[in-house]
């Protein structure tokens, strides 16, 4: 395993650590799984320029172009929740009110 991969490695289960301890804001989550989709954006480019086949180069940009619209998404869900309750704590988020 080369220095590379293990420093991807080592920064996707950081990502992944960080969003299974640290839930108690809706942007840390969204920080946490923003890593985790750039550690996989460099992954698959890092994969696709050693392999040097051609059929696959265009996936690291699809990938990076669905991270950008997942956050997005999930930056309009944090505006939207920090205007209907005034926080973005998930404490007070409960799913189940209608």
């Amino acid at each position: 395993m080369t220095l590379l991969l293990l420093m991807l490695y080592t920064s996707f289960l950081l990502s992944l650590l960080g969003l299974s301890l640290h839930r108690t804001h809706l942007m840390l989550i969204l920080i946490c799984i923003e890593g985790m989709m750039l550690t996989l954006y460099l992954m698959m480019t890092t994969f696709t320029s050693s392999l040097n086949i051609s059929t696959i180069a265009m996936l690291p940009i699809l990938l990076l172009a669905m991270s950008a619209c997942e956050a997005s998404t999930g930056l309009a869900l944090l505006v939207a929740t920090s205007r209907t309750h005034g926080t973005d704590h998930m404490k007070t988020l409960n799913l189940l009110k209608c």
